[in-house]
């Protein structure tokens, strides 16, 4: 079988695009996806994913994990997924499509390449001796911590990830560094790709949510990846309701081409 790809970034946070809206690639395997993200074998990514049509939106996102299953909401995915959009002649400043978790907005900034995506709404945020569990569309563990730059990211988060409270259905952990009010330093541990990635957008918002600095209204966190800095934009409601959560960075196509799969 022989695919066109793309490839996209946003913040490190790597991804083969493919272009479905002809359903040219719904037989994709996992064993198959699992090759195309393998950094060694493969293109290289954190995920894949595809752009299908959708009846009354712009377009259907499609995401799956490197290890090949499908996976919840990716941010920084779904950014690049805008971006592509727009280059292959979906031409908008304002774009509305249906994900796993639900419809999302996004915007393009013309001036600056900003890709702004609206998150789902969090109605929940458990907090057990100072940790935090928390859905923004993946479900993520936040811990808050001292130098953050030392930390053992792959030996720590994979204990968390495999312990037996999150086991079976698997999380996403966040270490965080607080700067200030207005900014972190964040580090993900992602299930699915089960390594230190550099960036994750679902984790960068769930780490800005747990570290508000406005009770409640209006409260915008600027976040430092490892791949890069990005924004995040919410009203705080109380202790546990967080709505209109941007999630806003750059997005870049890296490269295109053609490869026969088996």
């Amino acid at each position: 079988m022989k695919i066109h790809f793309y490839k996209y970034q946003g913040t490190g946070n790597d991804f083969v695009i493919l272009d479905n809206r002809d359903s040219a690639y719904n037989g994709l395997t996992e064993k198959q996806i699992n090759a195309l993200c393998n950094r060694r074998f493969g293109i290289g990514a954190d995920g894949l994913m595809l752009l299908n049509k959708k009846e009354g939106y712009d377009f259907e996102m499609i995401y799956y994990n490197a290890d090949g299953g499908e996976g919840s909401m990716c941010g920084n995915g779904g950014r690049c997924l805008v971006k592509f959009a727009n280059d292959i002649g979906i031409k908008k400043l304002n774009y509305k499509f249906i994900a796993t978790d639900g419809e999302h907005e996004a915007e393009i900034d013309e001036d600056d390449g900003t890709i702004s995506l609206r998150m789902k709404d969090v109605t929940n945020v458990e907090e057990e001796r100072g940790d935090y569990v928390l859905d923004t569309g993946s479900p993520h563990f936040v811990r808050i911590v001292n130098e953050l730059e030392k930390l053992d990211v792959l030996e720590e988060g994979r204990e968390i990830r495999y312990n037996d409270t999150y086991k079976k259905k698997g999380i996403n952990v966040n270490f965080v560094s607080v700067k200030g009010d207005y900014e972190i330093d964040v580090r993900t541990y992602e299930r699915g790709v089960e390594d230190e990635t550099y960036s994750c957008g679902t984790g960068v918002t769930a780490s800005a949510l747990v570290c508000y600095h406005n009770d409640n209204g209006f409260n915008n966190v600027s976040v430092h990846t490892k791949g890069g800095d990005l924004t995040v934009e919410y009203d705080r409601l109380d202790d546990d309701r967080y709505t209109n959560i941007w999630l806003c960075g750059p997005a870049k196509k890296v490269f295109e081409g053609d490869l026969e799969i088996q």
